[in-house]
């Protein structure tokens, strides 16, 4: 295992961490699957990634992520606090519900946390959470009362994490990215502002779909070739474990592949909408045109459900902007070129055919 900085924390990070979604136990809505460990086998997975090197463990207050963050707080206790670094977040926005949500996240985790993040961050609460008095501010007052040691910002937008890449009150990032949805990645690799922050990159996998068609060597190598601290990695086998984290990441093997090589990658199953999620696809219309692609692709992957249901939130009016929109500054902006009003209806066609 390998070592990088996590930005001007001063903290060293494994590359590989150990992401504790699949660790949990619960009825948790919004993951369609996950392993239901109880504690010890839990506690033993966790401890495993540790004897590979890991030293990053990231969770989620309870009950966003189950039992995960009680389970993670044993394991520090029992593995010893020194060996490991805690990355923690909750979904609040408002300052003083963040204020309570990382005392609550201390007192399950009985330790302090190393980061805690704002989770999730949306265009719909980007001003609160960075305004004044808000869950930003909140993680300011925490840190300089000793209660977490560095805050940051977690999302999955280009724009937010911007935002936070400028501002003084953020230490670290969390945003997405992997060989198929690199075009963030792409974009930060190129913006200056970032060097300074620690970042961490999620969705490696593709929320699970992708290491059906590539190898996780082959997904971890490629994130970890972009200037980030390190990756996180859901994991809640010993054999996940093992094929994450038992390997050396410095080996020229195996050679990453580009983006249309994924794409001829997919052919051979659907035809893929050739978006990677760059984001520079402003609508006048306000339609995250990325988001609907993405779920697109993620049906044809493998999560259908999941996926088709998203994507009837509002698709029959985003095709019908499209049809209707005479300037697409979308199109201008794609650097793929593609064809987007043509594509929307493609998905409009697909929740049609397959939505009861």
């Amino acid at each position: 295992m390998y070592y990088r900085r996590l930005g001007n924390t001063g903290l060293l990070v494994s590359e590989i961490g150990f992401g504790t979604i699949p660790v949990l136990q619960g009825d948790i809505p919004v993951l369609p699957a996950y392993f239901d460990l109880d504690e010890a086998q839990a506690l033993a997975v966790m401890e495993h990634a540790l004897h590979l090197g890991c030293n990053l463990y990231d969770t989620a207050i309870v009950p966003e992520y189950g039992d995960a963050e009680l389970k993670l707080g044993k394991f520090a206790a029992r593995a010893g606090r020194d060996k490991i670094i805690i990355s923690d977040k909750a979904r609040f926005f408002g300052g003083s519900e963040m204020y309570q949500a990382v005392e609550t996240s201390r007192e399950n985790l009985g330790t302090t946390p190393d980061i805690y993040f704002v989770h999730q961050v949306d265009a719909a609460h980007e001003d609160e959470v960075f305004g004044r008095g808000g869950a930003l501010d909140a993680l300011a007052d925490l840190k300089a009362e000793g209660k977490i040691r560095f805050a940051g910002i977690a999302a999955h937008y280009y724009d937010i994490l911007l935002r936070g890449a400028l501002d003084d009150r953020v230490d670290v990032l969390q945003g997405s990215g992997n060989l198929l949805e690199r075009g963030m990645l792409d974009r930060i690799r190129g913006e200056a502002c970032f060097r300074g922050k620690g970042f961490l990159v999620n969705k490696v996998y593709a929320a699970g779909l992708l290491p059906a068609r590539f190898s996780e060597k082959t997904l971890i190598k490629f994130a970890l070739s972009y200037p980030v601290s390190g990756v996180l990695i859901g994991l809640g086998t010993m054999a996940q474990v093992d094929a994450a984290l038992g390997w050396d990441t410095r080996d020229p093997e195996p050679a990453v592949p580009d983006f249309d090589e994924v794409l001829s990658v997919l052919e051979k199953e659907y035809m893929p909408i050739p978006c990677d999620r760059c984001q520079r696809c402003a609508c006048p219309h306000g339609t995250e045109i990325h988001t609907l692609f993405r779920q697109y692709q993620y049906f044809h992957l493998g999560k259908d459900y999941w996926a088709l249901k998203k994507l009837g939130l509002g698709i029959a009016e985003s095709a019908r902007h499209c049809r209707e929109c005479a300037q697409m500054p979308c199109m201008d902006a794609c650097p793929h070129k593609i064809r987007i009003a043509q594509e929307m209806q493609r998905v409009e066609r697909l929740v049609a055919e397959y939505a009861v």
